[in-house]
């Protein structure tokens, strides 16, 4: 395990630098978290522009992943073109596609889906096939979708957790408690809903899509046909964004710019790859690496 701990703390942990460089070196591919790594609700942090650009001069291309489903891929590409990233239909993948590839190639016979998420996400899904059901006890759905409904009302929760409770297959989108977020709220997400509909159920999601689930990465193996050594998986979130990079063995940086604060980190019983303050702290590592073999 390679740990670097930073400014925070009062040692580094390394089995070895030149360990350490060897396995950034091969990094072809960064993955970046959104909210809480790249920005923080609707603000960009200043470093990432710049940590991008970094990226490009070193030859490692970047693929957004996010397991926010409430904002289409279109809503994404305006979002960062208006904090000035400028990105690709290809370069972003949601937990709402994640779960659309889930159905189609696991469960081809569903169609009519009930679906608990923003109106993005149920265009995202409509425009994939799949025919959203009503808030009607006779408008029978083969599956029921929840998601990180940021428009959720009442009388939609609760016909969510009459199809559950028939047994009907539930899936959730991801497993996050709450998005960040730099307005003084606390936003719910897709995991705390989910766990309001088991308190009244009795039932989990047969299946939760988003990280940690390394299929997540499935795509960006596929689309950039690259090993799992060559790719880094950047967050904020040990218990989705890590534990993912974990699952599927690829390199896993956690920034302390988001949910996760050195403090839960260091006792933690899941150890990151790399622990960095953000982005910055991270780019420089992946300069450095090839630059000096033998320096840290």
């Amino acid at each position: 395990m390679i740990t670097l701990i930073n400014k925070y703390t009062s040692q580094i942990e390394l089995d070895s630098a030149n360990e350490l460089y060897d396995r950034l070196r091969e990094i072809k591919h960064v993955v970046l978290d959104m909210d809480g790594t790249i920005y923080n609700g609707n603000t960009l942090f200043p470093f990432t522009i710049s940590f991008l650009k970094n990226l490009k001069k070193l030859g490692i291309g970047y693929s957004f992943l996010t397991n926010n489903p409430s904002k289409s891929i279109n809503d994404y590409l305006m979002h960062l073109k208006k904090m000035g990233i400028s990105a690709t239909h290809e370069e972003i993948y949601t937990s709402a596609l994640a779960t659309i590839d889930y159905l189609r190639k696991n469960h081809p016979e569903v169609n009519r889906l009930f679906i608990l998420g923003t109106p993005s996400m149920i265009k995202e899904f409509e425009d994939a096939g799949f025919k959203s059901t009503r808030d009607d006890a006779n408008d029978k759905p083969d599956a029921i979708v929840v998601g990180f409904d940021k428009t959720l009302v009442y009388s939609r929760l609760c016909r969510a957790a009459w199809w559950i409770s028939k047994k009907i297959l539930y899936i959730a989108t991801n497993p996050d408690k709450v998005c960040p977020t730099d307005d003084p709220v606390i936003l719910v997400d897709c995991g705390s809903i989910c766990s309001c509909l088991e308190h009244a159920t009795g039932r989990l999601p047969d299946l939760v899509v988003g990280k940690p689930d390394p299929r997540m990465l499935d795509g960006i193996f596929q689309r950039y046909h690259l090993h799992p050594s060559q790719i880094a998986m950047v967050g904020d979130r040990i218990y989705t964004d890590l534990m993912m990079a974990h699952k599927a063995k690829t390199l896993g940086v956690l920034v302390l710019t988001g949910e996760t604060t050195i403090e839960v980190a260091q006792p933690s019983s899941f150890k990151p790859d790399i622990i960095a303050d953000d982005l910055e702290q991270f780019g420089n590592m992946l300069s450095d690496a090839r630059k000096n073999q033998n320096t840290l």
